[in-house]
């Protein structure tokens, strides 16, 4: 290779064209609806890699598990789980005031008076109060989502509601089942101006017992969870038990304890799926990805190969500066999977009833695939990388670049072209 930056030029303008013969349009007979009329089929090793895409709502076995506990509670036998209300015939949720920042409530919903809420009365909510939506989960500091679903409950707010609360509620905490060990207890919080309402168009906070159209099984949390649908996964406790109204003023997070910001809510940011790390040279290189998209919304998802031969300029931490080139944003799966008869549930927000397709593309707090096919290379050594920019124009990992307040760095592949 002569001329480095001379050849990163060229490569750059054959990558445009190969997107512009890309088109991933014709991805139809993939499953994936078309993005635009009359445009040609994928190259055949991108259309390979487009096919081999993990569905978009994750089937049960496949969702990945960062549960806490010791024993884990969804692992106990199913006689203790029944001892300690884990299952949907014995599972009861107390609503109470805190004690210690007391709020004013009329009607405590507690096991010792005979009030706590159980599942049959849950389900009784459910009749009026029922709620779907897809969601992402993921962990604040794990850059892989634990899966995407469609989350079925009752907004906690309903439950808070029958507790007739009067004044100084400023904060919600709630728990889940630990052990009976008050060192595992790992609890989570949120203003009640957010339980109360949902500002942005969110979903609301629910208390769920479904997913994907089936019951919430132990290992997601069942039988029943809460779920917050703009947070990462720390906010949606399992197992949950207790629900305290309080007159405290700020978090009390358990995850505030590693230097977590608790208050976060899911960012954009894009990762890789599907990139040969040994291509022969001047073979297509056919690459396919995810795009977490995060409360800032998505327009774009970028690439950009590098030769290892040169050297970025100094002072550009996030490669702002680095040629990068438009990938396709693959649009929604003409069968969704995992989901009782492939189709979406009536009611599910987001999604229209009468065609199943979603409302807006791509879907906030859920995720998206993108697909690119990069021009052959020279013999070398290179540096594949992706980035998303949000709707309001910010590039990975800005605008907040900052790991503890949730994963969005950028992601590097080595690829190595040979003879």
């Amino acid at each position: 290779m002569n001329n480095p930056e001379q050849f990163l030029r060229d490569h750059r303008q054959l990558t445009r064209r190969y997107f512009l013969y890309l088109g991933v349009a014709g991805v139809t007979a993939l499953d994936f609806l078309p993005l635009t009329a009359n445009a040609k089929p994928p190259a055949p090793a991108l259309a390979k890699a487009i096919k081999e895409l993990e569905p978009w709502f994750t089937p049960p076995e496949k969702f990945r598990d960062v549960s806490r506990g010791k024993p884990l509670p969804h692992s106990l036998p199913d006689e203790k789980k029944r001892q300690v209300g884990l299952t949907r015939e014995t599972w009861k949720l107390e609503v109470v005031s805190d004690p210690d920042n007391p709020a004013k409530i009329g009607h405590p919903l507690t096991k010792k008076v005979g009030t706590a809420l159980d599942f049959d009365g849950l389900m009784k909510l459910a009749e009026k109060h029922v709620v779907r939506f897809a969601k992402t989960m993921t962990c604040l500091n794990i850059g892989c989502p634990l899966g995407t679903g469609i989350w079925e409950g009752v907004p906690l707010r309903e439950v808070v509601c029958l507790t007739q609360p009067r004044e100084n509620l400023r904060r919600i905490f709630y728990h889940g089942y630990h052990n009976d060990d008050p060192q595992q207890m790992f609890r989570s919080s949120l203003p009640v101006d957010r339980v109360l309402e949902d500002p942005f168009d969110l979903p609301p906070v629910i208390l769920c017992y479904k997913l994907n159209g089936q019951w919430l099984d132990s290992e997601r949390g069942g039988p029943v969870r809460v779920v917050v649908p703009e947070a990462y996964g720390f906010k949606s406790i399992k197992w949950v038990t207790h629900v305290v109204l309080s007159n405290l003023f700020h978090a009390n997070d358990t995850y505030a304890e590693g230097n977590n910001d608790v208050d976060g809510w899911l960012k954009t940011f894009a990762a890789t799926i599907s990139v040969p790390r040994e291509v022969k040279a001047g073979q297509p290189i056919p690459v396919t990805g995810y795009a977490q998209v995060g409360l800032a919304g998505l327009s774009k998802v970028q690439v950009w190969i590098q030769s290892n031969a040169v050297e970025r300029p100094a002072g550009d931490p996030y490669f702002a500066t680095a040629p990068w080139v438009d990938a396709e944003i693959l649009p929604p799966p003409k069968h969704w999977g995992a989901l009782p008869g492939g189709k979406i549930p009536a009611g599910t927000m987001g999604f229209d009833d009468a065609t199943g397709k979603p409302r807006t593309w791509p879907m906030k707090l859920t995720k998206v695939h993108w697909a690119a096919l990069l021009p052959g290379l020279p013999v070398g050594e290179y540096t594949l990388r992706c980035r998303t920019i949000d709707e309001k124009g910010n590039a990975q990992p800005m605008p907040r670049p900052f790991q503890k307040s949730g994963n969005a760095a950028i992601e590097s592949v080595e690829i190595t072209v040979k003879s």
